[in-house]
């Protein structure tokens, strides 16, 4: 069982930054894939970014450029560095763990609420 727990949101104006930290339980977390989605209203949950226990780094195309995802295996915390934000960057952004011989990501975050103002 993996507890993600993440912080990090808030207000920002357009332009600025903010960084997402989700930090997790259980001592297996750098074996398993973590994903950042988001959740705007309206809208579908997406996949925004994801890293696999060997780094290797995945980003959707309206990111790139503007956000980067880190993890600290010795912390068990995953990040989401995002910059540059756009009010269309305005979402729940939620923290996901899957491991590596699977698609669907089994354990969830409660999600911590992103607002860009323009």
């Amino acid at each position: 069982q993996v507890r993600l727990v993440e912080s990090g949101g808030g207000l920002v104006q357009a332009g600025g930054s903010l960084r997402l930290s989700c930090a997790a339980s259980g001592r297996t977390f750098s074996t398993y894939v973590m994903g950042w989605f988001r959740q705007a209203p309206g809208k579908q949950r997406e996949l925004v970014a994801r890293i696999t226990s060997g780094g290797n780094i995945y980003l959707v195309d309206y990111v790139k450029g503007r956000f980067t995802i880190s993890r600290d295996n010795a912390q068990n915390t995953v990040y989401l560095q995002m910059n540059s934000l756009k009010p269309e960057d305005t979402a729940v952004y939620y923290c996901a763990a899957r491991r590596m011989s699977t698609t669907l990501y089994d354990y969830w975050g409660q999600g911590t609420q992103v607002t860009v103002s323009s």
